[in-house]
C-alpha cells in the first residue's frame, strides 16, 4: 500500500513538472488539479503534495501571494532558446499584439453601438411613442377644425380698432395719473400729517392698493 501511494505521488510530479514546463507559465494547485485531472485523473491532494515536494527539490518555483501559492517552471532549468526559436517568438509576439490591438479596437466599436442601442427606444416603446402622436395630432386637429368652423372670429379691422382703443385709452389714464398725482402733491405740501395718512382720511385708493399696472405703450 505505501509503495503504491509513493509510485502515484511520483507519477503526479511527474506529470506536473511536464506539464509546467511545456506550458511555462505560472499556475495555482487549483488551476493544476483543473486542468490535469481529466485527462490523468489526478486528486486534488495528491496534486498540492506533489507541487509542494518540487518546489522543497527546487525543480520548480514557489511564489506567495497573499494566501495562495503559484507555481512555474525554473527558467534555468529550461533548454536556452536559438536565435531561430528568439526570433520565431519575436514575430508570434508581434503578431498576438496585432491580433490584441484588433481585437481591442473591435471590442470598443461594438461598445460605442451598443451604448447606442441602448439610449435607443425600443420597438414596444417607439409603438407605445406613435400611438400617443397620433392621439395628439387626432386631438389637434379636431381643435383646429372647431377654430375654422367658429363664427365669431375678429377680423384683423376689428383687431386693429381695438389695439388703437386700448392705446388711447392708456393715454388718457397715464395723463389723468400724472394730473391727480400733481394735484394730490400741491395740497399735501400744506397738509400736517403723512401722505398715507392724507390718503386714509380723504378715501383715496390707488392703483397700486389694487394691483393695477399700467400697460406698455
Amino acid at each position: 500500500m505505501s509503495k503504491g501511494r509513493e509510485a502515484a505521488g511520483g507519477g503526479a510530479a511527474a506529470v506536473l513538472l511536464r506539464y509546467l514546463r511545456e506550458q511555462n507559465r505560472p499556475y495555482s494547485a487549483q488551476d493544476a488539479f483543473g486542468n490535469l485531472q481529466r485527462e490523468h485523473g489526478l486528486g486534488k491532494t495528491a496534486v498540492v503534495k506533489a507541487l509542494e515536494q518540487l518546489a522543497q527539490q527546487g525543480r520548480i518555483r514557489e511564489k506567495v501571494y497573499g494566501k495562495q501559492k503559484i507555481y512555474f517552471a525554473d527558467q534555468e532549468q529550461l533548454p536556452a532558446a536559438s536565435d531561430a526559436e528568439l526570433r520565431g517568438l519575436d514575430g508570434e509576439i508581434a503578431a498576438r499584439t496585432a491580433q490584441l490591438q484588433a481585437l481591442q479596437q473591435s471590442c470598443r466599436q461594438m461598445e460605442a453601438e451598443l451604448k447606442d442601442l441602448n439610449g435607443s427606444m425600443t420597438t414596444p416603446e417607439i409603438a407605445s411613442e406613435i400611438e400617443a402622436l397620433t392621439k395628439d395630432c387626432a386631438s389637434y386637429t379636431e381643435k383646429l377644425e372647431r377654430i375654422k368652423s367658429a363664427t365669431n372670429h375678429v377680423t384683423p379691422e376689428e383687431k386693429e380698432k381695438v389695439c388703437r382703443e386700448q392705446q388711447l385709452y392708456s393715454r388718457e389714464w397715464r395723463r389723468r395719473k400724472r394730473m391727480a398725482s400733481d394735484l394730490l402733491d400741491a395740497i399735501l405740501e400744506g397738509y400736517p400729517k403723512s401722505k398715507k395718512e392724507f390718503f386714509e382720511e380723504v378715501g383715496i385708493e390707488t392703483d397700486e392698493d389694487h394691483g393695477v399696472v399700467l400697460p406698455a405703450t
